[in-house]
């Protein structure tokens, strides 16, 4: 069986596929980072994101959510002189501003997990695609989980980049159905648990 072709042969590519796309993640604060990082994609392809995710961490106080909302204009004019992350001064502004409406929605007692995976009933859906050409880039549930987001004061988040993100963390397992990575997550559906 072969792996999906979207990671091609580079090993940071490879390993990512193999070992955490489509995996299902219920943790809230991983879930703010991912959605975070996958805005910083806009426009560019996700590799250039994955090369970059230890500094974004790094310089993002690990996606702490009560850290970000500190940065200042003194914070970002020295993020902006970073080569290590996408000097898009747009992108690292979504970032705070996504951290600010993560705990609003705490500050009202939603759990982030948990708001996020209703939208595909509190389990991932199973996708059996067999060709790339299957593969969408937006759904209805996409559709909606964005209208949400942007309501809740989030950034960077449309449909196509929401997609994205339901797919990589496993709120819809779209590996092929020849990829051994496809069975496998679909094994892991069972142990989600939102924190």
């Amino acid at each position: 069986m072969a792996r999906c072709t979207w990671c091609g042969q580079d090993p940071i590519y490879v390993d990512y596929h193999d070992h955490v796309w489509g995996r299902p993640q219920g943790d809230s604060l991983h879930l703010f980072e991912k959605l975070c990082l996958d805005g910083q994609q806009a426009g560019l392809s996700w590799i250039t994101v994955l090369k970059k995710q230890a500094n974004y961490q790094r310089l993002f106080a690990q996606f702490q959510p009560t850290e970000i909302v500190l940065f200042d204009d003194a914070k970002v004019e020295s993020l902006m002189q970073d080569a290590g992350i996408i000097r898009n001064r747009l992108k690292i502004h979504s970032i705070i501003r996504n951290a600010n409406a993560y705990l609003k929605l705490e500050s009202e007692g939603v759990v982030f997990s948990e708001f996020l995976w209703a939208f595909v009933g509190g389990a991932p859906l199973q996708n059996s695609l067999e060709a790339p050409s299957n593969i969408i880039v937006t759904s209805p549930e996409s559709d909606a989980m964005s209208k949400a987001l942007k309501k809740a004061g989030f950034n960077f988040v449309g449909s196509t980049i929401v997609y994205a993100f339901m797919q990589a963390v496993g709120m819809v397992n779209d590996h092929l159905v020849s990829c051994p990575q496809h069975s496998q997550c679909a094994a892991l559906a069972d142990t989600l648990e939102l924190t």
